[in-house]
């Protein structure tokens, strides 16, 4: 039950992730480099941010072995 919350936000940061890269492709296909880099940027950010929701909610949830 407690994995609920990390793993949402998690998806949640992914999903903003794809959405940054699908502006950063229109961005390089009309031919404005400027806005395909900075949403790659902010696409690799919160792909990060993603990863570190999902593996921590991971790992800080695992049943203790005492």
């Amino acid at each position: 039950m407690n994995r609920i919350p990390g793993f949402t936000v998690g998806i949640l940061w992914l999903g903003m992730a794809f959405i940054s890269l699908q502006r950063a492709n229109n961005g390089w296909a009309t031919g404005y480099e400027d806005v395909g880099f900075w949403w790659t940027v902010i696409a690799v950010i919160l792909t990060i941010a993603a990863g570190g929701a999902l593996i921590g909610t991971w790992i800080h949830t695992q049943p203790r072995q005492d």
